[in-house]
C-alpha cells in the first residue's frame, strides 16, 4: 500500500554549490503540490535563496516529522543521510547529482515526471540492511557508528600491512596480515568490496560479506556469512603500522594494538524509495557498463 507523502524533508550535498539549482527546483515542485517542506539546516549554504521559502530542520526533526526525505546529491550524500536517519524508519529517495549513483535514482532532467509518479503512489520500496560498528578498548566503548555500505579496518601507512584476528559469533576464523579487511552489506558489495575482489550480492539477501584487502595469503578469500552474524576484528598486539576503522569512507576512528572492532547489523533497515521502473540489474548494466564492447 502506498504512503501519502505530505511532509517532505530535503537533504542537499553539503558544500556543493552545483546542488543549489536542483534544491530550488525540488522545493518549488513541492510547494506547488502544497506539501510541507523541511530542509536540512546544513543545506542552506548551497542554496541561500531557500531562506524564507522553506523551513530549516535538524536531522532528528527530518526523521521524526517527515513522511519521506529526498536526498539531492550522489551516493555519498545518501550514505551520510542514511546513517543519520536509520533510527527513524523514514523512507529515503535519491536525486542524483553524482557520477556513478548506485543508490540515487532520479536525474534532475526527469525530476518532475518521476516525482509526479512517486507522489501519486507509483513507486517501489525496499529495505536495505545497515551495520553498526563499535570500537572496544579494554572493555570500554571508544567509538561507534552505523554504516550503510561497509566498515573497514585498515592501515594508515603507505605500503604497510596490519595484523588482525577475525571472529564470527565468537568463533576464531583466521589471523592474517593485509592492507586491511572490510565487512560490507549487500548494498556495499558494489562499493569498496567490489574493488577489493568481493562478490556482487543482491540487496534482498540477508548476508554480510567479509573481504580482505590485498591479503598476505593467497588462500584467504572473501567470505559470505549470515546477516545476523556478529563479526569481531581484533587488531594484533605486535602491529607496527597505525590502523583505523572507517565507516562508509566518511567516519574514521583511530585504533591501537589490541582494539576490538565489533560489527553487527542494526535492528532497523533503511527504507529506499525507487521509481516503479527501477530494476537492480538495470542499474548494474548501466553503471558497470555490462554488455558494452570495449
Amino acid at each position: 500500500m502506498s504512503i501519502q507523502f505530505n511532509t517532505i524533508g530535503i537533504i542537499g550535498k553539503h558544500g556543493d554549490p552545483t546542488a543549489g539549482g536542483t534544491l530550488l527546483a525540488v522545493v518549488h515542485y513541492l510547494n506547488q503540490r502544497k506539501c510541507e517542506v523541511l530542509v536540512d539546516e546544513n543545506s542552506f549554504d548551497v542554496a541561500p535563496e531557500l531562506i524564507g521559502s522553506a523551513t530549516g530542520a535538524s536531522r532528528e526533526e527530518l526523521g521524526s516529522r517527515c513522511d519521506i526525505v529526498l536526498v539531492v546529491g550522489g551516493d555519498g550524500t545518501l550514505l551520510n543521510a542514511a546513517r543519520s536517519l536509520v533510527d527513524f524508519n523514514v523512507p529515503i529517495l535519491g536525486v542524483n547529482l553524482g557520477r556513478l549513483g548506485f543508490l540515487v535514482d532520479i536525474s534532475p532532467e526527469e525530476l518532475k515526471s518521476k516525482l509526479d509518479l512517486i507522489f501519486d503512489g507509483e513507486y517501489k520500496e525496499e529495505k536495505r540492511a545497515v551495520l553498526h560498528a563499535r570500537v572496544m578498548r579494554d572493555d570500554k566503548l571508544i567509538a561507534e557508528s552505523p554504516a550503510f555500505n561497509d566498515v573497514v579496518v585498515h592501515t594508515c601507512s603507505v605500503a604497510r600491512m596490519i595484523e588482525y584476528e577475525i571472529y564470527l559469533d565468537g568463533q576464531f576464523v583466521n589471523a592474517n596480515r593485509s592492507d586491511g579487511i572490510l565487512v560490507a552489506t549487500p548494498t556495499g558489495s558494489t562499493a569498496y568490496a567490489l574493488s577489493a575482489g568481493g562478490p556482487i550480492v543482491h540487496p534482498s539477501l540477508n548476508v554480510l560479506v567479509v573481504v580482505p584487502i590485498c591479503p598476505h595469503a593467497m588462500s584467504f578469500r572473501p567470505i559470505v556469512v549470515d546477516g545476523a552474524t556478529r563479526i569481531d576484528i581484533v587488531v594484533g598486539e605486535a602491529n607496527q603500522a597505525r590502523a583505523q576503522m572507517t565507516c562508509d569512507g566518511q567516519i574514521d576512528a583511530g585504533l591501537i594494538n589490541g582494539d576490538r572492532v565489533v560489527i553487527e547489523r542494526e535492528k532497523n533497515p533503511i527504507r529506499l524509495i525507487h521509481p516503479e521502473s527501477y530494476h537492480y540489474f538495470n542499474v548494474l548494466r548501466q553503471k558497470l557498463h555490462w554488455g558494452k564492447r570495449l
